[in-house]
């Protein structure tokens, strides 16, 4: 096999991948996913599933793309990541449809869940953050009112250890790509 056929094969594939590398590094130094990204990201995927697949393809992507905000939206709602890292999952969604994506989000919660842990061990800061997840907790099942619980992240997030989840969306979407042999 020649290396135009090995890059041709998948390339949409490749393509996310490379997407989601540039937007792992980025999020890693300045913990953001910039929307210069994210919303080509979208847009190309929407444009890539009309062209190949004609209209069921956009509704193909569609699907995907609401199944990547719907995965993290939750989360951001009440001020558990940024709004960049969910964009960044509709990409996926646009591209590649909503079972993969979902795929991809369920090994990226379990790389994020590990990077946080190894974060905290890191920092020896075990006991900090204990208590702050039963304080979280109880937030979750006292407030009922998600705009109340987003208003409390807010006020919390400068005193918190960020997660630049960008990272694990990134790893653990290309993990799953390699266990499905997409690439």
């Amino acid at each position: 096999m020649d290396w135009t056929t090995i890059l041709m094969e998948n390339w949409h594939v490749k393509v996310v991948c490379l997407i989601l590398i540039v937007a792992a590094y980025i999020d890693g130094k300045e913990l953001r996913v910039p929307n210069w990204i994210t919303f080509p990201m979208v847009f190309s995927g929407l444009i890539y599933c009309t062209w190949a697949m004609g209209l069921s393809g956009l509704g193909y992507g569609i699907v995907g793309m609401f199944v990547g905000l719907l995965c993290l939206l939750p989360l951001y709602a009440v001020g558990g990541m940024g709004a960049g890292d969910v964009k960044l999952m509709a990409g996926v969604g646009a591209w590649l449809g909503w079972q993969t994506t979902f795929y991809a989000f369920a090994v990226s919660t379990v790389v994020g869940a590990v990077m946080a842990v190894l974060m905290v061990l890191y920092r020896k800061s075990f006991r900090k953050h204990a208590v702050n997840l039963l304080v979280i907790w109880n937030e979750w099942m006292s407030v009922k009112d998600p705009w109340e619980l987003s208003k409390i992240a807010a006020e919390r997030k400068p005193t918190m250890m960020l997660l630049p989840y960008g990272i694990p969306i990134c790893i653990g979407s290309i993990a799953y790509f390699i266990y499905e042999g997409m690439i």
